[in-house]
């Protein structure tokens, strides 16, 4: 009787510990891995790195814009929310006011393309700035007509971009701007804006203006933070850090004064279309866009993923995390954990700070980029694009937290046994099973039903399998796992093919021009096997005495099978035995075990290396008819008999000699193919029979040829030898001679 066991706490199950048993009994499904956990579907639940499931932040939709791009986001200290939008138009550019309540109204509207950035200042305006060839605008706290405090036209650089805004306590305004990279300052009563630091990268991507007034920024191009001391009278930007990304998206720093920075991208490569950007007189230069900025107007994919790096204090720097699938358009801290917004897939992460490599995904976006961070009152506020909405997540975990797997493909018809799970709690967690016959859950499966606390539950047999988990009470989960059983289905021989004149040889090498090739018919007559690396074309050595057969067969348990290969005569009922147990694919044996004829191969393939004799199943195919031909044909008598001639070549009277021959030739298998004939040993010459035709079991040859002059003079000759030569269909060749007198 098999045994299945629900083990929870803290106990390792160890049949968890494999994905798949062996092909044949019961085997099990296991879901432990963070990469396994992420395939399936989260509402409220976060999922480690290291794979457990457990109640995450609440995360709910506050307001849908009804356009595709959220850029930016702000908030205010009456918990309001500050969109920036944007789109692939002009005119797209816009600024919603969103309340508490998810109630929206307009509060900007500009002729640019999109709102890049938006802050509020000290004295509750808001600040917006436009790209490309855009502006930095100030809005009323309670909208009305916005003033540009800043025109990058009107500035020596004139920058495309402008791609981020820090504001100061006194009010000051810092620009961070590309195409070329350039950090200007505005004083806060307004007047002309300065230059705080240019550097030699494309564009400056973000800034971060700390508590001590030290502003960060970074760059993309050479991926570098720099940190400048605003307060500083003549102080110089300082390379705080170069990433080994080439673009820093976004920045962030803690109480303790760690700087977190976000790198994408890889240096010194870039599949971008240039931005042409005129300088100076005569003087050209080349920018491109940055990586984030594209791959989320076109909701495409940054090759290689994102980083995260710390940069300590006292600058030492340390690489914190790796994101192969993600871009990490912004970071910030809340409640003292550091949170990544990312794109591609539109999730969100908890990073560990420590350094050790742990994450958590605390919640899936319904949305391919996360853009930006706000924080209101005991929440987050994230923007998002493709599509651009707006999200709140919770400072608290959510009540009733649902994780869902993906769905599980038997690859047949399986019956369901146990469920196994291995849990951070014994309690706290609602683990249910549903099961159908197609892929798509919607679409005919079983209703839920509930695990009991022993593992049991029961849904109908079926290829298809899903679980789902709700937590509560602060439950966890670090694996599940479904035993199963498929049905025993019968093995598939998909293709047959017999080679005459072959014999498989793998342990001994043979030289290439004494080998065939055994291949599978053309693609078009029969199945393509391309899939199957068994299909490539088998080496064989070339031997007349030998058949080799060649199968290929499949079993959809994946069960171990054995192979038995019979034979019979065209026109005979019974099958007859040449081999069996056999384990490989090919098979080569004596053609003397066959009487000359036509024959035809059958390959039985079993499962029986895995099952009882009374569960094994067999499954088997019959091959075209084929030829076993090694007797050469049977000639008849070869007459001759020499023919004088005189000629006359030019004034000359030359003496000659003629052969007349005639032979008959039979074989009782195949057609004769071909026939030559030599004179005194001399060449091999091709021979018609009569009808010209080769095509028949007989054969008749009747032919005059003149004695060449090169054998023996012609005056001299007392005897001549003429040999003849006929092959059968199949290479078989008998010589008979005659001497002419």
């Amino acid at each position: 009787m098999m045994r299945r066991v629900l083990v929870t706490g803290l106990v390792v199950g160890a049949t968890l510990l494999s994905a798949w048993a062996s092909a044949q009994g019961t085997k099990l499904w296991s879901v432990e891995r963070y990469d396994e956990m992420e395939k399936g579907t989260s509402e409220g639940v976060a999922i480690r790195s290291d794979g457990r499931l457990e109640a995450g932040p609440a995360s709910s939709l506050l307001y849908e814009t009804g356009k595709s791009y959220a850029w930016s986001i702000a908030s205010d200290t009456s918990g309001n929310g500050y969109v920036g939008l944007g789109g692939t138009a002009a005119g797209a550019a816009l600024v919603m006011k969103v309340t508490p309540d998810g109630k929206a109204s307009q509060i900007f509207a500009g002729k640019e393309l999109a709102v890049q950035a938006v802050r509020v200042a000290p004295d509750g305006t808001l600040l917006a700035a436009t790209s490309p060839d855009g502006k930095v605008y100030r809005i009323p706290q309670g909208g009305g007509a916005a003033a540009v405090v800043f025109d990058p036209a009107m500035t020596e650089e004139k920058p495309k971009y402008l791609w981020d805004l820090a504001v100061g306590k006194a009010g000051e305004i810092y620009v961070a701007a590309g195409a070329p990279a350039v950090v200007y300052r505005v004083p806060a009563g307004g007047g002309k804006a300065e230059v705080l630091f240019r550097t030699a990268d494309q564009h400056i991507r973000c800034l971060l203006l700390s508590t001590d007034g030290t502003l960060w920024a970074g760059s993309d191009g050479s991926g570098v933070v720099y940190r400048f001391a605003t307060g500083t009278v003549g102080a110089k930007p300082f390379a705080a850090y170069a990433a080994a990304r080439r673009e820093i998206t976004a920045l962030a720093m803690d109480a303790a004064g760690n700087v977190y920075a976000a790198g994408v991208g890889t240096k010194g490569r870039s599949t971008l279309p240039p931005l042409p950007v005129t300088g100076g007189v005569g003087v050209t230069i080349t920018f491109v866009q940055p990586g984030s900025s594209t791959a989320a107007g076109q909701n495409t994919l940054v090759p290689d993923g994102s980083e995260i790096y710390k940069i300590a204090p006292d600058g030492s720097p340390q690489k914190l995390l790796t994101l192969k699938d993600d871009v990490v358009y912004a970071l910030t801290m809340q409640n003292g954990k550091l949170l990544a917004a990312t794109g591609n897939r539109g999730r969100i992460y908890r990073v560990e700070t420590n350094g050790d490599g742990r994450f958590t995904d605390i919640a899936h976006l319904e949305a391919s980029q996360g853009m930006a961070f706000a924080s209101v009152k005991d929440s987050l506020l994230i923007a998002t694009s493709n599509s651009g909405k707006v999200f709140r997540l919770a400072d608290v975990v959510a009540t009733a937290a649902t994780y869902t797997s993906d769905v599980f493909d038997a690859q047949s018809f399986s019956q369901w046994g146990r469920a196994e799970v291995r849990a951070g709690t014994a309690v706290g967690f609602e683990l249910s099973v549903r099961s159908g016959n197609v892929e798509s859950p919607v679409m005919g499966w079983s209703e839920w039903r509930r695990v009991a606390a022993d593992g049991s539950f029961t849904v109908p047999p079926g290829r298809f399998v899903q679980w789902k988990a709700l937590l509560r009470d602060n439950g966890s989960l670090d694996a599940v796992a479904l035993n199963y059983l498929q049905r025993n289905v019968a093995p598939v021989v998909e293709e047959v093919v017999v080679q005459p004149g072959a014999r498989v040889t793998p342990a001994t090498p043979v030289a290439a021009n004494a080998t065939v090739q055994v291949a599978f018919p053309a693609a078009g007559a029969t199945p393509v096997f391309s899939a199957d690396a068994g299909s490539a074309p088998l080496t064989a050595q070339k031997d007349k005495t030998a058949v080799t057969v060649r199968w290929m067969a499949h079993d959809d348990n994946g069960d171990d099978l054995m192979y038995a290969v019979w034979y019979r005569g065209v026109g005979e009922a019974n099958w007859r035995l040449l081999k069996d147990k056999l384990s490989e694919k090919v098979y080569s044996f004596d053609s003397a075990l066959l009487p000359d004829g036509s024959y035809e191969v059958k390959v039985v393939a079993s499962d029986a290396p895995v099952h009882t004799d009374a569960e094994a199943l067999t499954g088997e195919r019959s091959s075209e008819v084929f030829v076993v031909d090694t007797t050469p044909p049977m000639p008849g008598v070869l007459t001759a008999e020499a023919i004088k001639r005189m000629e006359w070549v030019g004034s000359v009277q030359v003496n000659s000699i003629l052969i007349h021959a005639t032979l008959e030739a039979r074989d009782a298998t195949s057609p004769i193919a071909h026939a030559e004939y030599s004179i005194d040993a001399g060449p091999w010459q091709y021979l018609e029979p009569v009808g010209k035709v080769s095509d028949s079991l007989s054969e008749r040859y009747d032919f005059t040829v003149a004695v060449p002059a090169t054998t023996t003079p012609v005056s001299d000759a007392k005897e001549h030898v003429l040999a003849v030569r006929v092959y059968d269909r199949y290479e078989n060749v008998i010589a008979v001679k005659a001497v002419v007198r």
